[in-house]
């Protein structure tokens, strides 16, 4: 293991954290933490705008720099007396002073971030491996070698040689500005960087949990603990359920499954594998962090999450500043909140509208009335509207709020537009949104497996809120809307309907707080992908819609959660006991019993996977060293690759496409691997350097029409000598990649022999048994015509 290396950042990471402290505290003066837990994304969202617009230029150390000097500049103006300024003296602010942390703050938020981070270098220790085996590794390895690569921004598409990427590269761009910072070649950084995700997801969890919870008067530590544990070790109910499963008597175990319609002895009969967990509702990816994490993808949706929680931050803030500073309130709403939602896109334009929509929520929900941001002349007149009607004021909230939002995302997408121009706009993918027909809809048993920790959770904590009146009354409702959802074959109406419609009553009547706010946002998510879905290249059906989606929903519930189960902790004097409200000391007793349930059955997935993953033993030594594998099960291609990832600046390469079939392909070119295995464009995925034609991913990114035409022109060059002088110059090419795939696709057309053009020689260097590396030297080819001419 490379233990000074990931001291070497740890302490960078640290660092940077630490110079964004005085930031993050200027943003949320009113957290009791002072947004601590949010220093380090907030500085890495400072630095990673600016690299964003300076890489258009110079990317690289030169983007870097610049991104430093800016957050410097900003952290040490937010420490400055705003009003000495203003009268030309440069003072220390000494009510920033105060809103700065206290050290116990910082220092158990520093904890929870190193030992998230400890846990991930420990599970990538044990398997480091970006191989492309279920996951996007070659992919996402790709993209972060072509980043380190880049001049400038976008980095050039590793598997589409001349053009930009245009997959969302925001968490890309941040690991390559910490792999720079640090001085770490992509093989350590890719691992490092994941672990520095996960420590700034579970540290901005454990942050915002906390801030929110001592609002409402409950333990800080105590909610932020536990939301902490929902975000980094929780996973759903499944292997919770198979080890019950396995732990009954068989004939107990028979009625069970029965009761709930499943084979229980086929499901207890399975071996425990992490991957299972992930896949429950059909046709959908049901991921959560920590299999996200043992998996090892370094991709948008789990890169994502710690700006994500960032933006529920930033709506907290808002949600909690009062009507009488109408300025704070419009910087937040039109600078900092479109600032990171622009980010956003880049990170994972998924998320995108997520930003604003708990930007609206907050706006909707808050006791300062969202007219208050109007002009003042506007403002008047919605109050003369609305006055002494309380219906219509309530009317006015979501109203006013939407506008007001409309025009930060706008702003937001000027932040993200050299992004949305090139991967978005520039598409030619078909992309509709479309209404999800019935028979593909989630079962209510697939739902709950998902979804069950965070329904009972919620349900339980908003019946103490809107039940204590009238319990009948609820319970009656709640039943309605779950035999309403069922009758109309929308199962998620039941859950996800109860939590939207008892979460608002609940924040508009004051018996909740901002955690609601985060409830009835995930509820909100999570009911609309059973509604619609986008029609996509990536995934059949709505594969990749939920896939996305889930991923933005778990964090916010967990963070939500951890307010929530610290309040059924707090045993505080209620309306008198009844048959359906217990007594205090009751209700303690079984807040605790079901906290343990809880616990126990979404701890039982990392008691499981952690242990069968580091048990697993390779390698035998623990090594973050992401391309080890190589040279272990691929020795014959690691010289070539080694050989061509020591090639400066970023020249062309030619492989074989990875994709077996395509329109007007002759049926016997079929050999060659598809997505997802070692022999799909491993040079180009592991060097970044980019290959003419790569993974089918192309036609998700830029339709079939581009992507087909390419792997038209690869094919041909290898069975055509014109063709391939054709191709090589029109694409600048300077190697060509000879190995096994190319043999197999070939080897029906008589593939050509490279060596036998002039001005394509042989690299010895970096040829071996199985796999020839030819370089190309363009100022000596020969004219395509002699070669067409030979070949008639």
């Amino acid at each position: 293991m490379e233990y000074a290396l990931v001291l070497r950042w740890l302490l960078a990471l640290l660092a940077l954290g630490a110079v964004g402290i005085p930031l993050a505290a200027r943003l949320f003066p009113r957290f009791a933490t002072r947004g601590v837990g949010f220093a380090l994304p907030v500085s890495t969202l400072v630095v990673g705008v600016v690299a964003f617009w300076v890489g258009r230029v110079a990317f690289g150390p030169v983007a870097l720099a610049a991104g430093l000097l800016v957050l410097l500049a900003a952290s040490a103006l937010a420490l400055l007396d705003r009003d000495a300024l203003r009268a030309g003296d440069v003072a220390v602010d000494e009510d920033a002073r105060e809103r700065l942390p206290e050290l116990d703050v910082v220092a158990d938020t520093a904890v929870v971030f190193v030992a998230a981070v400890c846990l991930i270098v420990v599970i990538r220790g044990y398997d480091p491996a970006v191989d492309p085996i279920a996951g996007e590794k070659f992919l996402d390895y790709g993209i972060l070698k072509s980043l380190l690569r880049a001049d400038a921004l976008p980095p050039e598409d590793m598997w589409f040689a001349g053009e930009g990427v245009r997959y969302y590269y925001g968490g890309h761009l941040v690991a390559a500005l910490w792999s720079t910072l640090t001085a770490t070649p992509a093989r350590f950084g890719y691992n490092l960087a994941l672990a520095g995700f996960f420590g700034a997801l579970v540290a901005a969890v454990y942050d915002l949990a906390g801030a929110v919870a001592a609002e409402r008067g409950r333990s800080r530590r105590a909610a932020g603990l536990l939301a902490a544990f929902l975000v980094g070790v929780a996973g759903n109910l499944h292997t919770g359920g198979w080890a019950l499963l396995r732990a009954l008597p068989a004939d107990l175990r028979g009625r069970v499954g029965d009761a709930v319609g499943i084979d229980a002895g086929s499901v207890a009969a399975e071996e425990f594998s992490y991957w299972t967990a992930s896949r429950i509702i059909p046709g959908t990816i049901n991921e959560f962090p920590l299999f996200g994490w043992l998996n090892g993808d370094l991709h948008a949706h789990m890169t994502m999450t710690p700006f994500l929680v960032l933006a529920a931050a930033l709506a907290y803030a808002l949600y909690r500043t009062p009507a009488v500073e109408t300025r704070r309130r419009r910087l937040l709403l039109f600078g900092a909140i479109p600032l990171l939602g622009g980010f956003q896109a880049v990170l994972d334009t998924w998320s995108f509208p997520s930003v604003f929509g708990l930007a609206f929520l907050a706006l909707a929900a808050a006791p300062a009335a969202p007219r208050t941001l109007l002009p003042e002349a506007l403002a008047d007149r919605v109050d003369d509207a609305v006055r002494d009607d309380r219906l219509a004021d309530e009317l006015a909230r979501p109203l006013v709020a939407g506008p007001v939002v409309v025009v930060a995302g706008a702003l937001a997408a000027l932040v993200a537009m050299p992004f949305l121009v090139s991967a978005v706009g520039g598409s030619g993918s078909e992309r509709a949104l479309a209404v999800l027909p019935v028979e593909m809809r989630s079962s209510l048993g697939g739902l709950l497996v998902v979804h069950g920790a965070f329904l009972a959770t919620f349900l339980v904590g908003l019946f103490g809120a809107v039940g204590r009146e009238r319990p009948l009354t609820v319970l009656a409702s709640v039943a309605a809307l779950w035999v309403a959802g069922l009758a109309v074959g929308l199962p998620a109406l039941g859950p996800f309907g109860v939590l939207l419609a008892a979460g608002w009553v609940a924040l508009r009547t004051d018996r909740a707080g901002f955690e609601t706010v985060l409830i009835v946002g995930g509820a909100g998510l999570a009911l609309i992908v059973e509604v619609v879905f986008l029609r996509e290249q990536a995934g059949p059906g709505r594969m990749n819609t939920v896939f996305k989606t889930y991923a933005q929903v778990w964090p916010l519930w967990a963070a939500a959660a951890g307010v929530v189960l610290a309040g059924l902790l707090d045993a505080a004097p209620r309306p008198e006991a009844s048959m359906l409200w217990p007594s205090a000391g009751t209700r303690e007793v079984a807040g605790s019993v079901f906290l343990a349930l809880l616990l126990a059955t979404t701890g039982m997935y990392a008691a499981f996977a952690l242990p069968a993953h580091v048990g697993g033993g390779y390698p035998e030594d623990p090594t973050l060293d992401g391309t080890h594998f190589v040279g272990a099960s691929h020795p014959s291609d690691a010289p070539a690759i080694e050989w061509l990832d020591d090639r400066p600046d970023q020249p062309a390469i030619l492989s074989a496409p990875a994709t077996r079939v395509y329109p007007g392909a002759d049926p016997r070119r079929g050999h060659s691997p598809g997505m997802y295995q070692w022999e799909a464009n491993p040079a180009a995925s592991l060097t970044g350097l980019p290959t003419v034609a790569g993974w089918h991913h192309e036609v998700g990114y830029r339709g079939p029409e581009a992507y087909f035409a390419r792997v038209r022109q690869a094919d041909d060059a290898y069975t055509s000598r014109a063709r391939a002088v054709e191709v090589l110059r029109e694409h600048d090419v300077r190697y060509v990649w000879v190995g096994p795939a190319e043999r197999d696709r070939y080897r029906e057309f008589g593939m050509i022999d490279f060596g036998s053009i002039e001005g394509i020689d042989r690299v010895d260097a970096a040829s071996t048994a199985t796999v020839t590396v030819y370089e190309v030297d363009h100022s000596s080819l020969p004219a395509a015509a002699e070669l067409r001419d030979e070949e008639n």
